[in-house]
């Protein structure tokens, strides 16, 4: 694996400065490694390279990536434009269009559209089994887990988000990985289990931290803030929340206003 690839899909996501790319692969990889690190300003430079490439499955790839980031920063109305286009150009590509269906679905998630996350979620499901793509079941779980939370069905959603963690574990993602504690930590939480979720929120928090993963950092800050921490104040807990929306906005982050 090259260092791109091992910064975007590897063991080493916190890897920066990367090398410049000169590739559209190598595009890809330096903006989704870019984009978990939250540095949006130079992954979507990245991406914005991309767009001037016809054809092949990375550009509609590169779409979806967009639209990830912009459901990072809370901006699911307009993720949802950016992965209809993936969509619309990922061809016969089954990874591509896998990619673009689970991102269509967390994006009505986002906006409290369940039955249409749960329709585009099914679709999705029959074109991840024919993608070649290990990461696209990790997704395909989180997406599931965070609809069976917002739908008040606890236990499904540990089941989705524990397939999740045994899904990373073969990939070899650290950042997957961390993402499938994170979604663990909260389906625990909705589930009632609140110590259980502290106590994986609290070891993930380390690995984000340890590894630059600040998007990630964020997310546990809030859950964290919410259920309590074992091993941080509230007011720690309340510094690292600001620390990183600050991070993320001088690094190029638009939040959502809404």
């Amino acid at each position: 694996m090259n260092t791109m690839a091992d910064a975007a899909f590897g063991a080493h996501p916190g890897r920066w400065p990367l090398p410049p790319a000169r590739t559209v692969e190598q595009h890809w990889h330096r903006a989704v490694a870019a984009g978990g690190q939250g540095r949006y300003a130079v992954a979507l430079g990245e991406l914005d390279a991309i767009d001037r490439v016809p054809g092949g499955p990375v550009p509609s790839l590169a779409l979806s990536t967009r639209a990830s980031f912009l459901r990072q920063l809370g901006r699911h109305v307009d993720a949802r434009g950016w992965d209809g286009r993936a969509l619309a150009v990922a061809g016969g590509n089954a990874d591509a269009r896998a990619d673009a269906l689970i991102g269509l679905a967390a994006d009505a998630l986002g906006v409290g559209r369940f039955a249409l996350s749960a329709r585009l979620l099914a679709r999705a499901g029959d074109v991840v089994d024919e993608a070649a793509s290990a990461r696209l079941p990790v997704r395909f779980a989180w997406v599931s887990a965070e609809l069976a939370m917002f739908t008040g069905q606890g236990a499904a959603s540990v089941g989705h988000a524990e397939r999740a963690v045994a899904s990373a574990a073969q990939l070899g993602s650290v950042r997957h990985a961390v993402k499938s504690d994170v979604v663990l930590a909260a389906a625990f939480c909705s589930a009632g289990f609140a110590e259980r979720s502290r106590q994986i929120a609290d070891a993930a928090v380390e690995a984000t931290e340890r590894h630059g993963l600040v998007p990630l950092t964020w997310a546990l800050a809030c859950l964290l803030g919410d259920i309590g921490s074992d091993s941080r104040s509230p007011d720690a807990i309340a510094a690292l929340r600001a620390w990183c929306t600050g991070v993320v906005r001088d690094r190029g982050g638009v939040w959502s206003s809404r």
